[in-house]
């Protein structure tokens, strides 16, 4: 398995930033072809020293880092890696790994 962890920073107006995540970018994430998982974080997000500079946390899984280059390169991948501009002005960092049970 493989997975893209996306840290959104903390918005300006973390309620405009929640409708617009909520209500228009899941939906378009979730046409992402190969997309096996998608899940997101609940509530604040800390460190295990107290708060981060994270507003959300959003975990993609797929089968294999290639299948989320494929994902991206897709029309479906581009419209949601294009979303990104429409709220998440504070910045996001994303990170593609590998991933197995241990």
């Amino acid at each position: 398995m493989a997975t893209l962890v996306v840290l959104y920073n903390k918005p300006a107006n973390a309620a405009d930033f929640d409708k617009h995540y909520f209500n228009k970018h899941v939906p378009l994430a979730k046409k992402i072809p190969g997309l096996k998982k998608y899940e997101v974080s609940k509530g604040t997000v800390a460190t295990p020293g107290g708060p981060s500079d994270y507003h959300l946390v959003a975990l993609l899984t797929f089968d294999s880092v290639a299948d989320i280059g494929a994902a991206f390169a897709s029309a479906e991948g581009k419209a949601t890696a294009g979303d990104l501009a429409n709220f998440a002005q504070a910045g996001a960092q994303l990170l593609i790994c590998d991933t197995h049970p241990v």
